[in-house]
């Protein structure tokens, strides 16, 4: 019989053959990875969907193949071989569904960055590993955080750029958002990623079931999906939940033209003027967004200042250029009520110096509260211990929990609400189970946020260091002077070096700046390994770069900068 390409995803019509895993002779069972599928959306695993001989193999590693190409020649049942393409007895199902016991070394709840990762990790360490999902594989970050945001922020510099084209020597006319391709281009990059990790899972050896999982005691878990039932019998179990959207006591805020965090990235519509509630990571990410798309934005803010967790001087310079870009920033404000008015449009009010104030717009984006998940996992059954706030499942600095052999990674233990947290608590938690006895660390923790210019910070700020009563010294660096930052026309922002003075050591950095994202790599593996001011004052940093702000700052310390006098 022949196997034939019958289906790619998404609108793709050929795709080029990749990694062979069989060969002429074989007998393969239902199941069996026969070779990889390279698309735009990346790889995809081409299964067999029946026992057959493999008699002859009709293409060739790095083959253009198209849809109702022929793949192999076999021998077995009269079926088909396509991932995307299951037999299924659409009758039998209806009536009853699949029930099965499953056993395993190591059983991970939920299939974010947190519990892919530590599935990976554990499958590398020669765990029998079982990984649980019941949506799509990535968690919020990959599906409706931090990956479809910085789509967007792509998709906004390309646009914004575009009408100030004229400063880099052409004009660009009748310039138009398309939010439905925008969109389009933002699930496309999903779905590519979604598709890698579960290659990757399966390339590694791990099984996926798709489900809601719950405990039935500490060592099994049930999955549910439809009529489809598995039991779990797991020697170590890892909740990777992640967390969700919290519900804020706000009257008015279940209106149609309030959006979220994740509504606002499905929307294909591009609203006129909108008000953002919480001046936070998410909501300034998006106030950069839809400004930089053309969209009127206001941003109100409970607090005193913007970006709490950043230094105060951080937060006074993404106001600055916030305000220049024609966002108006509320801060000290708190929203009482959001109304609809005659027209249609959002009216929100709130409270700010004692006075009630308005504020119209086209819609609402409310960027303000995630609480970690744990509806129906039925951790009573196990007696799990919650944080004392009870948000959020406590652990210890193994990152287990007060039961033995159940660990909790991510946001759902709600410790820092990172994706690249999760991943490297997953790797911690998976290297206690072996026994290694590894501790979780915070102290130098890469935070960066996607504004315009990009702010990202790493190790202990200037206000930390003020209250443990550290002797320190503070270098800055503006970007004004650096040659690479005036060539891309991004000259605002600084870099920011704090050193203990008695130890003798970097301890903090902050940088708010073209590339900070990039950038806040290099300061935290210095400070993380302890690189001392002289080892970096030594290293020859590329010219002409943004990274040159590093050994500017760090010169600052001590000579002074080269290419900045104050």
């Amino acid at each position: 019989m022949d196997i034939k390409l019958e289906k790619l995803s998404g609108h793709n019509k050929s795709a080029k053959v990749g990694k062979i895993s069989v060969f002429e002779g074989e007998q393969v069972k239902k199941g069996h990875v026969l070779m990889q599928l390279e698309t735009s959306k990346g790889n995809t695993p081409f299964k067999a969907t029946a026992d057959f001989k493999i008699d002859k193999i009709k293409v060739s590693e790095g083959d253009d193949v198209e849809i109702g190409q022929t793949l192999f020649l076999a021998t077995g049942e009269n079926i088909s071989s396509n991932s995307n393409t299951p037999k299924v007895d659409y009758f039998g199902s209806m009536l009853k569904g699949k029930k099965e016991n499953v056993t395993a070394d190591l059983t991970i709840i939920g299939g974010g960055p947190g519990g892919y990762v530590a599935a990976i990790y554990a499958a590398k360490k020669g765990l029998n590993t079982v990984i649980i999902e019941r949506e799509n594989l990535g968690g919020t970050c990959l599906n409706v955080g931090c990956i479809p945001t910085k789509a967007f922020v792509k998709s906004s510099e390309v646009f914004h750029n575009a009408l100030n084209s004229e400063e880099f020597g052409f004009t660009a006319d009748n310039l138009q958002v398309d939010m439905k391709k925008v969109v389009k281009r933002k699930d496309d990059v999903k779905e590519r990623l979604v598709n890698g990790i579960e290659y990757l899972l399966e390339a590694n050896g791990v099984r996926l079931i798709k489900g809601e999982a719950s405990f039935l005691d500490n060592k099994n878990i049930i999955v549910k999906k439809g009529k489809d039932e598995y039991t779990i019998e797991s020697k170590d179990i890892i909740i990777a939940t992640g967390s969700k959207i919290s519900k804020i006591d706000i009257k008015g805020i279940d209106m149609p033209f309030v959006l979220n965090s994740t509504t606002a990235l499905s929307n294909e519509k591009l609203p006129e003027s909108i008000t953002i509630i919480g001046g936070g990571v998410i909501g300034m990410e998006f106030a950069f967004i839809y400004s930089n798309f053309g969209v009127k934005v206001n941003v109100v803010e409970y607090a005193d200042r913007l970006l709490l967790m950043m230094d105060k001087d951080i937060s006074e310079e993404i106001k600055d250029i916030a305000n220049d870009k024609g966002i108006n920033i509320y801060t000290s404000s708190k929203v009482t009520e959001i109304k609809k008015s005659e027209d249609g449009d959002a009216i929100v009010s709130f409270e700010k110096d004692g006075e009630e104030k308005l504020l119209v717009s086209e819609n609402v984006l409310v960027a303000i509260g995630r609480e970690p998940n744990i509806d129906g996992l039925n951790i009573e059954n196990i007696n799990l211990e919650l944080n004392d706030n009870r948000r959020g499942i406590k652990v210890n600095s193994n990152l287990e929990t007060n039961v033995e052999g159940v660990y909790a990674i991510g946001d759902v233990n709600n410790i820092m609400q990172l994706a690249h947290v999760a991943s490297h608590q997953g790797m911690i938690a998976v290297d206690n189970i072996l026994g290694q006895n590894k501790e979780m660390s915070y102290d130098h923790v890469p935070n960066v946020i996607f504004t315009v210019p990009e702010i990202a910070s790493v190790g202990m700020n200037e206000d930390k260091c003020l209250k443990e009563e550290l002797n320190i010294k503070i270098s800055k660096f503006p970007y004004s002077a650096n040659g690479k930052a005036l060539t891309m026309g991004e000259e605002k922002g600084f870099i920011k070096i704090i050193k203990d003075i008695n130890n003798n050591k970097i301890v903090g950095a902050s940088i708010i700046g073209a590339d900070a994202s990039s950038l806040i790599s290099t300061l935290t593996l210095i400070i993380k390994n302890n690189i001392s001011e002289e080892k970096i004052c030594e290293t020859i940093f590329a010219h002409p770069t943004t990274g040159e702000v590093i050994h500017e700052s760090v010169l600052g310390l001590s000579m002074g900068a080269i290419h900045n006098h104050e």
